[in-house]
């Protein structure tokens, strides 16, 4: 069985440190799982002490920028609070919407149910805004661009729920926990069905692209989170037979 590490430098200074995480690691302390794995805890190990000062899910990969001290832990904050930084994702999901561009302005509730999810709540949820991109389709899948303007747990994965679209493997917000497999996408296939390993088996989301200003220098600096290796595959594959390549249409 092959190790995946918890996380790769993406960018670090005295201020900030910039990781890629893997699925499946908290970004720091849960109320609900006070054991589980945690990305500060590990990268703590590297760089001492380290604030959050946003929050990807636990099952989403990607980009996530920690402040190294208190006066950029508080610039940072503030400028997640007042929707001051650009945040891109990319998700691998089911079906073929029929739009190029989505915009989603629907209130969600958080913890609104019994599985502790986020649910659309008009009356009482909080302002939530996303902005979709179809990046093109792959067979029974399509790659999607989400730009989150507001920063609601499970936000982009609610709202794509609204539009009757599920990420692939989505534990909370899908039916189909199915994993892609090459056998199933791939005509002339050769291997063991029985032994087949999947392409990708975890919730399809990641935290690819964000720009924040430097708490220090005041520039504005853009971070880049490569595909984990499972999704890179994934998208190689699905590029090599359908074409469609989610990394060349994504802007900026």
């Amino acid at each position: 069985m092959k190790f995946t590490p918890d996380y790769t430098v993406i960018y670090s200074d005295e201020d900030i440190v910039v990781l890629n995480k893997r699925s499946g690691l908290l970004i720091a302390a849960d109320r609900y799982d006070e054991n589980a794995p945690r990305l500060d805890a590990e990268a703590e190990k590297e760089f001492g002490k380290l604030f959050a000062v946003h929050r990807i899910d636990k099952d989403t990969s990607g980009c996530v920028i920690y402040a190294r001290n208190a006066e950029a832990h508080r610039n940072l904050s503030m400028q997640f609070e007042n929707r001051e930084v650009e945040k891109i994702y990319h998700a691998l999901v089911l079906g073929h919407p029929m739009w190029e561009t989505k915009k989603v302005d629907s209130k969600l509730l958080v913890d609104g149910d019994a599985r502790h999810r986020t649910v659309l709540n008009q009356k009482y949820g909080k302002a939530a805004v996303t902005d979709f991109k179809n990046l093109g389709s792959c067979g029974k899948y399509s790659w999607i661009e989400a730009r989150p303007r507001t920063g609601r747990t499970h936000q982009i994965r609610v709202h794509l729920q609204s539009l009757g679209i599920s990420i692939v493997c989505d534990p909370l917000y899908s039916g189909n926990q199915h994993p892609v497999l090459l056998s199933e996408i791939k005509k002339r296939w050769n291997g063991d069905e029985t032994s087949e390993r999947p392409l990708l088996s975890r919730l399809a989301l990641h935290a690819y692209q964000l720009t924040v200003t430097h708490p220090k220098t005041g520039e504005a600096m853009t971070f880049t989170a490569p595909y984990q290796k499972d999704m890179e595959a994934t998208r190689k594959q699905l590029k090599s037979i359908f074409g469609a390549d989610s990394l060349e249409k994504s802007e900026k």
